[in-house]
């Protein structure tokens, strides 16, 4: 054969090979966990189901619509570039499915299947309590009691820090003093729709007179333009962090000797045992459930109380070591697993993209995100002077002006700090009640 006509052969072998190593290329990667042509495979008995409205009304067929576009739509957020460094698969997977539900493209069948699993079987409390209490128990007991003492100050200095901006803010842009304080800035920190959307529409009701749902409507695009510009900044400072070292705990919001001396050990990776996961799942549901009974009894609310109980057990050493194992491992299952799924249910049942439409201007924007920047910006900065982590304590200050339990997911899963989730829990909740409180006191006095 002739010099010419080999080197013409070995093109030809070459150009053929390359649709056959891109297709072999394309059958090894992934969505999620699943060989990408499974997942298609999956997705397809999903989707067809879904359309013709056999899916079945249970978890299974809740789980089926939540875990197939979750790991679609995480899988996208992480190959789109810049996008994917201020939290884009968080913001795809809460964002998309608010989008397609506004465009009617889930038919009855879909909704109420996932309508049935996020809010009758309340998964959104089943991942909050497994993150909450796993990490608790997981965590040295010394650093999270210091990191709960400690978190305070970021957080009040944050929040009077951020109102005070938000009222500038909003003046210039022709708001009243009165409408930026109650109307958007006290929805954005007020801890989320149930905990603090619903209770303020009662109390700006029976204050002005018009129903609850009209002023569900004027508060929750501010709760909603407030979580998406925190998911934006956890995703920047997680970045960050990446750049300085010497900003970032890499999951610890407390810096100390005893700190740096725990993680700086290298420990070899423990072999998964179910039955401990299984105790600590049992676990998990117990301190959950201790929470609603003293809630009956003191009136403080459940998953607050699940929290310091489950600190004080932590800090008194009452939990036997192979439990906390056990829940801390279940927790990395839930962290790892089912935080994309429960976003596209919350996206689909808690984020009312018509609401945000309704009143989204330049200015309305620029208001909000005011708030949450000036908040997040003067909790890195005083952070030092605390002896905390400027990239954890900012995070954490931001949980304050989420969508409660869904915005403490959204937020941590975008800067991949799960591990904080007890101190945003504190954050959201104590800081979202306080700020219902008291916003509540000003305005019967204003009236």
């Amino acid at each position: 054969m002739k010099k010419s006509d080999r080197i013409q052969a070995n093109e030809a072998d070459f150009t053929a090979s390359v649709p056959f190593n891109a297709m072999l290329n394309f059958s090894k990667t992934s969505i999620g966990s699943v060989p990408i042509l499974l997942f298609f495979t999956i997705a397809a008995i999903v989707g067809i189901s879904a359309l013709s409205g056999y899916l079945p009304r249970n978890m299974i067929g809740g789980f089926a619509i939540i875990m197939t576009l979750g790991f679609l739509l995480a899988h996208i957020g992480r190959k789109i570039p810049v996008f994917c460094d201020i939290g884009g698969p968080a913001i795809l997977c809460l964002m998309v499915p608010s989008i397609l539900v506004y465009f009617d493209v889930f038919n009855t069948n879909t909704m109420d299947t996932v309508h049935l699993l996020m809010k009758e079987a309340n998964f959104l409390y089943f991942v909050i309590a497994s993150l909450v209490v796993g990490s608790i128990l997981g965590m040295n007991r010394i650093i999270l009691i210091q990191g709960m003492v400690r978190m305070f100050i970021p957080l009040v200095i944050g929040t009077v820090t951020a109102v005070a901006t938000g009222l500038l803010v909003g003046k210039l842009f022709g708001y009243s003093l009165y409408h930026t304080f109650f109307f958007i800035i006290v929805p954005i920190i007020g801890g989320g729709i149930g905990e603090g959307i619903l209770p303020l529409s009662l109390a700006y009701s029976s204050l002005l007179g018009q129903s609850p749902d009209v002023y569900v409507a004027q508060l929750a695009p501010a709760a909603v333009v407030g979580n998406i510009f925190a998911i934006i900044c956890a995703g920047i400072l997680a970045r960050l962090g990446l750049r300085r070292k010497d900003l970032n705990g890499e999951g610890r919001l407390v810096r100390s000797d005893e700190d740096n001396a725990i993680f700086s050990i290298n420990e070899a990776p423990k072999p998964v045992d179910f039955h401990l996961m299984g105790g600590g799942l049992l676990m998990i549901c117990a301190f959950f459930i201790v929470g609603g009974l003293f809630e009956k009894l003191v009136h403080i609310p459940g998953p607050v109380l699940m929290i310091l109980i489950a600190v004080l057990c932590k800090y008194s050493k009452v939990i036997p070591s192979s439990m906390e194992t056990g829940a801390h491992s279940f927790y990395k299952f839930v962290s790892s697993s089912l935080v994309w799924p429960l976003m596209i249910g919350l996206g689909m049942l808690y984020v009312p993209l018509e609401s945000v439409v309704a009143v989204f201007t330049p200015g309305y924007v620029v208001v909000c995100g005011s708030v949450v920047i000036s908040m997040a910006l003067i909790s890195f900065f005083i952070a030092p002077y605390l002896n905390m982590y400027p990239i954890e304590a900012s995070i954490v200050t931001s949980c304050h002006s989420g969508l409660g339990g869904t915005g403490d997911v959204a937020i941590l899963s975008a800067s991949n700090r799960m591990s904080l989730m007890p101190f945003a829990q504190i954050a959201t909740r104590i800081g979202g009640a306080s700020t219902v409180i008291g916003a509540t006191l000003l305005m019967g006095w204003l009236m």
